[in-house]
């Protein structure tokens, strides 16, 4: 299995590489696929049993090679089985961390008329020493309006890897399900 990902700061590459963890424990050989570096053939993506994406947020809108990957996957005549996890700071508020609170997940799922078997959306890291100044800036501005932390030395980790677990689990449990098991 692949467990594509689009990432910027490394947080759904991280997530990814989780969920393959999890997986790999369960006996399930999955890799996590950089969707900048190697993004699959739409051949690749029909032949697949269930497909996996991790897309992650900037500045409001899902990184290009992210929606690039769902306009591939809905051009698919048959598509497979889809997993879906949006990675956002907007998910480290309560009600805004699951498929139907969070509107970044919800639009993207509802503009590309997508019917995922598993969504999921999951806070990301807050890092701000590693921003460039602009990004620093603009992530700032949007915590600010958002009620988020504002200190330029600020680093969170808002993911919550016990819901990445779940999603994994979720992810076996349709596996095993395609297998017979």
């Amino acid at each position: 299995m692949q467990i594509y990902y689009a990432s910027r700061d490394g947080q759904s590459r991280k997530i990814a590489a989780h969920i393959a963890g999890r997986l790999a424990a369960r006996g399930i050989a999955a890799t996590p696929v950089d969707l900048a570096a190697d993004p699959p053939s739409a051949e690749k993506l029909a032949a697949a049993k269930l497909v996996v994406a991790v897309l992650s947020i900037r500045y409001g809108k899902h990184l290009p090679e992210g929606l690039q990957f769902v306009e591939m996957f809905r051009s698919l005549d048959r598509p497979p089985p889809l997993a879906l996890a949006s990675v956002n700071l907007t998910a480290r508020k309560p009600g805004k961390d699951t498929a139907e609170g969070n509107v970044y997940l919800r639009k993207l799922i509802a503009v590309n008329e997508l019917k995922p078997a598993v969504a999921a959306a999951f806070a990301g890291r807050l890092d701000y020493p590693r921003y460039g100044f602009l990004d620093k800036l603009a992530i700032r501005f949007i915590m600010l309006i958002t009620g988020g932390p504002t200190d330029p030395s600020t680093v969170v980790e808002y993911t919550q890897w016990d819901r990445v677990d779940a999603f994994a689990a979720k992810l076996a449990e349709i596996s095993g399900a395609e297998k017979g098991e």
